[in-house]
């Protein structure tokens, strides 16, 4: 028999061995995440195994690359954090199947590109603020109900949290230097779990939050009331989470693109996570994205075809089918110092590094992208606001760089050379660059430095030819490119400009 064989796509090789390893794996280490953000949220913890079940299937096998992990994602999670608290969870789960349906639609007309107008500070700001919103929410861990009242641990169930921590911890950062053959993460729970059975320490558990234990992915129409008041509701959650959801994914997908040198499908990843959230919606999870950690788990553990991510996936289902009786014993000290690395790593130390290299609006950005992501929890309102205030920005300092040359030639006609981008934003410096009452009777503006990019570009140039017009002088356009020229041409109608051809350079006259 031989160890390579094809799953899929029959262009590519596949080790058995290695696929089948690796999953195992990426399972072991999702399943932590996955239940602390669902208890993080506030779900049951079961719709968060569901979740990275389904998230797993679907898109390793439907997904726009293989190696790609998706599950239960702390990123999409978060966002639903004020839905559950305001509404429950079967609000929820229309609003993740939402997300769905929306982050298909991208995918079917290819609007992933638009990842790439997401500026690296906004970035920075995104994952730091992510960063710290992960850290902080470990605290909770730290805390215990009392008469309904959730109230911090003092004393030995104090210490006994903070020592089993510390020492997950320990062990993920040590462990690596002793092997890297297994996660050191899987190695702290386990190493956590066997202490905490062998020896009776009384500590919080899995079992203290809710019950793990259930069968298949129960089919469940979300029981909200089908009218325009609850679509206006869902929709900001779903269209959040839908592009938290998928600016995650692509920037994911780019980082295993450059891994592994290969190129995946932007566009087909979208429309995988989007059939994968309206399933979650409709079969008891909480929706999410693709997974950098585990992503990162399974390539490094040598999977480069998507058989890891499908026996992934089919391990959790066994695991909540036959394994919930153990799992529901796992510490959850050993959980939270996982997520405590998991933060630690998310976090972008390079930032600090560089900060003084940043230009002080970059800084701006990221600060306000994170603090934004911090206080409220909203990842996409927080991108989106960081790239309008780097949009705004940039805009300002193209504003600045309109400049004209003036000369007059030897036919007394005055020329004004263009230089910078003409669109909103310079319009008002482009309109002071011309003496119109002591400018001679033949004006010849020249773009060939230049671009008109918008409608206010081309009401500027308009206003420019009508003073010009009262005054009873011509203005000419030269050297329009051709998209300048089908602009001018589209606005007819709006502005009176006629084209004409001149056997030496292209003029508009008005």
């Amino acid at each position: 028999m031989k160890q390579y064989f094809s799953l899929f796509d029959f262009s590519q090789k596949v080790n058995y061995k290695t696929e089948i390893l690796a999953g195992l794996t990426v399972a072991m280490t999702m399943i932590p995440e996955s239940l602390s953000f669902a208890i993080l949220a506030g779900f049951p913890p079961l719709v968060g195994l569901y979740a990275a079940f389904i998230m797993g299937l679907v898109t390793a096998i439907f997904g726009g690359r293989p190696g790609l992990v998706s599950g239960g994602a702390g990123a999409t999670v978060i966002v639903l954090i004020a839905l559950m608290k305001s509404h429950g969870l079967d609000y929820v789960f229309a609003a993740v199947a939402l997300a769905g349906v929306i982050q298909i639609l991208i995918g079917v007309f290819k609007l992933g590109k638009f990842i790439r107008l997401v500026p690296q500070p906004v970035m920075f700001g995104f994952v730091n603020g992510l960063a710290v919103v992960i850290f902080m929410s470990q605290l909770e861990q730290f805390k215990t109900v009392i008469n309904g009242e959730s109230v911090w641990l003092s004393g030995n169930p104090l210490y006994i949290m903070l020592g089993l921590v510390a020492l997950t911890i320990g062990i993920v950062l040590g462990f690596p230097k002793i092997s890297k053959a297994i996660p050191a993460s899987l190695v702290a729970i386990m190493v956590v779990f066997g202490l905490v059975l062998v020896f009776g320490i009384e500590t919080k558990t899995v079992a203290d939050i809710a019950s793990v234990s259930g069968g298949f992915p129960p089919f469940h129409i979300p029981n909200i009331p089908l009218n325009l008041e609850t679509f206006q509701l869902i929709l900001p959650y779903g269209l959040i989470m839908a592009c938290v959801g998928l600016t995650e994914g692509l920037l994911t997908l780019n980082l295993v693109d450059e891994i592994t040198g290969t190129k995946g499908n932007g566009n087909r990843e979208c429309v995988a996570q989007g059939s994968a959230n309206i399933l979650n919606g409709f079969f008891f999870g909480m929706g999410g994205c693709p997974m950098i950690a585990q992503t990162l788990v399974n390539l490094s553990a040598g999977s480069r075809a998507r058989l890891s991510g499908i026996v992934a996936a089919l391990t959790i289902l066994c695991i909540v089918l036959f394994g919930a009786p153990v799992i529901e014993k796992l510490p959850m000290a050993a959980l939270t110092g996982v997520m405590i690395m998991v933060a630690i790593g998310t976090f972008e130390w390079i930032s600090f590094r560089i900060i003084n290299k940043m230009p002080k609006h970059d800084i701006f950005v990221g600060i306000t992208v994170a603090v934004i992501t911090i206080l409220l929890h909203n990842l996409a309102l927080a991108v989106l606001i960081g790239v309008i205030i780097s949009a705004l920005v940039f805009a300002w300092e193209s504003a600045k760089r309109i400049r004209a040359k003036k000369y007059i030639d030897e036919r007394g006609v005055k020329h004004y050379e263009i230089f910078g981008p003409l669109f909103f934003g310079s319009t008002t410096a482009f309109a002071e660059k011309f003496d119109v009452l002591n400018d001679p009777v033949e004006i010849v503006i020249d773009f060939k430095e230049s671009k008109i990019a918008d409608m206010s570009a081309i009401d500027a140039v308009n206003k420019i030819t009508e003073r010009y017009a009262k005054a009873g002088k011509k203005v000419y356009l030269r050297y329009l490119s051709e998209d300048c020229q089908q602009l001018l041409h589209n606005a007819k109608g709006i502005i009176e400009v006629n084209i004409i051809e001149d056997p030496t350079y292209k003029v508009v006259s008005n």
